[in-house]
C-alpha cells in the first residue's frame, strides 16, 4: 500500500475490502443455520453474523490503523480469542487507491477519525428471511462529520455475463462521488421509505403530512437509503428515536457524496465525534437532493419537531 496515498483514501479503500469480507461472514452464519440469537432490548437482537462480522471489521482496520478510534454496535467482552487469519484483511480495494483526495481530507491523519460500524444493519430481517434488507456499514467521520463511508449487501444478487455475483459493495467519498452502482434520478411522483417495524403514532404522523403517492416500509437505514441513490424512493422519513449513529454515519456519508442530504427530522445534522452519545433521538430525514429534503422538512408540523427535541 503507497503511502503516499492520503490516509482517508487508504482506509476508504480498506473499509471496502472488510465489508465484503464480512458481508461473506453474515452469508457464512446464515448457512450453518445457527444464527445464536440473543436479545438485547425490546425489539433489538443481536446474532452470531453481527458479532463475529464486526471482530472480523475491527480486527482488520485496527491492524492496519492502530490510531483510529473504531465505535462497533455490538458490545465487545475483550475475551474473544485470536481471530481467524480468514477474517483479517489487509488488502484494499486498488482501484480505490487511485481516488482524488479532496484538499481538505489530505493531511488528515488516524488519530482524526472515528469510523463508526453497524456489522449487520437489519439484524431482525435478517432472521426473519428478509435479506435484501441487510447491510454492512461502515462510517468515516472527521471533526465530527461523515465524510466517506461503505455500504454493503450481501445478498445482492446480479448476472455478469453468465456469472452470478453475490454482494455490492457501494461507497462514497466526500467531493469524490460514489462508486459500485450508477445513481438513479428519484421517482417522478414522491415515494417515501419508512421504518418496517418500529412505527408509532408521531412515525405515522409525519408520513400523513407528506402526501406522498406511494410508501415502503423496509428495514435498515442503510437499505433504506439505498433505495433513494436507486431512484426507488425520494425522502427516508423516521419521526423517532430508535437509530443509533452507526446506522447513520455511513448512509449520510454515501449520501451526500451523491449529492443527498440525511439530517435528524429538525433539519439538524447529527454529529460523529468520538464522545457523541449514540442514539439519534430525533429522528431521522434524508433525501436524494436539497429541494426534496427541504419540502418534507417543510411539512412536518412543528409540534411534532418539539416533541422529538423534548424527549
Amino acid at each position: 500500500m503507497s503511502s503516499s496515498v492520503p490516509v482517508i483514501v487508504r482506509l476508504l479503500a480498506s473499509s471496502v475490502s472488510v465489508a465484503h469480507r464480512a458481508g461473506k461472514i453474515v452469508r457464512d452464519v446464515m448457512s450453518k443455520g445457527e444464527l445464536g440469537i440473543i436479545e438485547k432490548g425490546k425489539d433489538d437482537y443481536q446474532t452470531e453474523a453481527d458479532r463475529s462480522a464486526q471482530r472480523c471489521i475491527i480486527a482488520s482496520l485496527s491492524a492496519q490503523y492502530p490510531k483510529l478510534t473504531i465505535i462497533g454496535e455490538e458490545e465487545s467482552s475483550g475475551n474473544e480469542g485470536e481471530i481467524a487469519n480468514d477474517w483479517l484483511v489487509s488488502e484494499p480495494d486498488k482501484e480505490l487507491l487511485s481516488l482524488k483526495c479532496p484538499a481538505n481530507l489530505q493531511s488528515i491523519k488516524e488519530e482524526d477519525i472515528v469510523v463508526w460500524v453497524d456489522p449487520l444493519d437489519g439484524t431482525s430481517e435478517y432472521t426473519q428471511g428478509f435479506l435484501e434488507h441487510v447491510t454492512v456499514l461502515i462510517g468515516i467521520s472527521v471533526n465530527d462529520k461523515p465524510v466517506a463511508g461503505v455500504i454493503h449487501q450481501p445478498y445482492y444478487k446480479t448476472m455478469v455475463g453468465s456469472e452470478k455475483i453475490i454482494g455490492r459493495t457501494i461507497w462514497g467519498l466526500q467531493e469524490a462521488g460514489v462508486g459500485g452502482f450508477t445513481p438513479t434520478p428519484p421517482p417522478d411522483s414522491l415515494v417515501i421509505t419508512t421504518t418496517r417495524s418500529h412505527s408509532n403514532p408521531a412515525v405515522e404522523k409525519a408520513l400523513q403530512v407528506m402526501n406522498a403517492t406511494q410508501i415502503l416500509r423496509v428495514g435498515g437505514a442503510g437499505y433504506k437509503v439505498l433505495l433513494l441513490l436507486e431512484g426507488k424512493a425520494s425522502v427516508y422519513v423516521f419521526a423517532s428515536p430508535g437509530c443509533k449513529k452507526w446506522d447513520t454515519c455511513a448512509p449520510e456519508a454515501v449520501l451526500a457524496a451523491a449529492g443527498g442530504k440525511l439530517t435528524d427530522i429538525c433539519g439538524n445534522f447529527y454529529k460523529y465525534g468520538s464522545s457523541v452519545t449514540h442514539p439519534n433521538k430525533t429522528g431521522v430525514l434524508a433525501a436524494v437532493n436539497n429541494e426534496l429534503h427541504t419540502y418534507a422538512l417543510n411539512r412536518i408540523p412543528q409540534e411534532l419537531k418539539d416533541i422529538l427535541t423534548n424527549k
